[in-house]
């Protein structure tokens, strides 16, 4: 019976099934967001709800906890110093589950399980604007040449491939 049971087994034996659950750790705090099937995603969540906790509580003994499921200081560091911050002012909700679909081989649902609320991403230097200048402050000056010679390579680089 399994009365008061509340983990998933995933057919596999203690130390497989601590180990499965360690490296999906790993890999969440890693990338911030993996894709698994569906029954270890709803696995996985009490176990990254519970590291937020530990980071979102910021001791010691946390640090020391959390150190015991990811082995590694590192991603200690990522989750208290990057992560948990995020989600100070929320409780509980820290993960998603969203189905994608279904795995050719074997039909088991594919989920993605992520963080709720994302990182802060930096302005890209792609998206910078170059400064405008009026047509009357460059009348006088006489074009860059910079179309030329990125043509000039382009040419250069397809008389390499037809060389050989």
């Amino acid at each position: 019976m399994r009365h008061r049971r509340r983990s998933e087994k995933f057919s596999r034996s203690r130390a497989q099934r601590k180990a499965l659950v360690r490296s999906l750790l790993r890999a969440i705090i890693i990338y911030e967001s993996i894709k698994t099937t569906e029954s270890k995603a709803k696995g996985l969540r009490p176990w990254v709800d519970k590291l937020i906790e530990w980071g979102k509580d910021n001791t010691l003994h946390s640090r020391r906890l959390a150190y015991r499921l990811l082995n590694d200081h590192k991603l200690v560091k990522k989750l208290f110093d990057d992560i948990a911050p995020r989600f100070t002012n929320t409780n509980g909700g820290y993960t998603r589950i969203i189905d994608l679909n279904v795995r050719k081989g074997d039909a088991a649902k594919i989920s993605l399980l992520e963080f709720t609320q994302a990182k802060k991403r930096l302005p890209s230097k792609k998206g910078k604007q170059k400064k405008e200048t009026s047509p009357e402050s460059t009348a006088g000056v006489p074009p860059s040449g910079k179309e030329e010679d990125s043509r000039k390579g382009f040419m250069q680089g397809v008389k390499r491939l037809f060389k050989k």
